[in-house]
């Protein structure tokens, strides 16, 4: 077996730790929003919408990336209570898009509200340079694991 050298290492540590920080949040998002009966999944639908405005069901699995199977059925869920609705995209007949309704935006602003005075709360003890800097380091750790993603799928949906 290879020794694996100590940048490798280290990203490895890097990766176990935001996947431990990705399940800490799913947890706190559940919980935070368990009044509202609104899944993580839910939660970062509306929230895109409501960030983006109206998108189609392959745009939010792209930047996700996940399946558009899996997108649908949030959509088809939000849409059962009411909170996305489905217009006439004009540059697709057959792809609608997913806008928040009335009611969705308000869920959206109402859930905002919330994660904003959990934020309030936070004492991460880090500077807004030092903040910067690991959300530069993350974006460029997701984007050679998107390069990677689609190198190894290539001609599927992810592109």
């Amino acid at each position: 077996m290879m020794e694996r050298d100590q940048n490798e290492q280290v990203v490895e540590l890097l990766i176990d730790e935001v996947v431990a920080l990705y399940h800490l949040l799913r947890a706190v998002v559940t919980r935070i929003h368990s009044d509202m009966d609104l899944t993580a999944a839910g939660r970062g639908v509306l929230r895109g919408l409501d960030r983006t405005g109206p998108q189609t069901v392959p745009q939010m699995a792209r930047a996700r990336p996940v399946s558009r199977q899996y997108i649908q059925a949030v959509v088809n869920q939000l849409g059962k209570r009411g909170l996305v609705e489905l217009i006439p995209n004009p540059a697709h007949k057959r792809s609608s898009l997913v806008r928040l309704s009335a009611r969705g935006k308000k869920l959206a602003d109402a859930v905002a509200q919330k994660e904003e005075a959990l934020l309030a709360e936070l004492q991460i003890g880090l500077s807004e340079k030092e903040l910067l800097l690991a959300s530069s380091v993350l974006r460029k750790l997701r984007d050679c694991f998107l390069e990677i993603l689609r190198d190894r799928t290539a001609g599927d949906d992810l592109k």
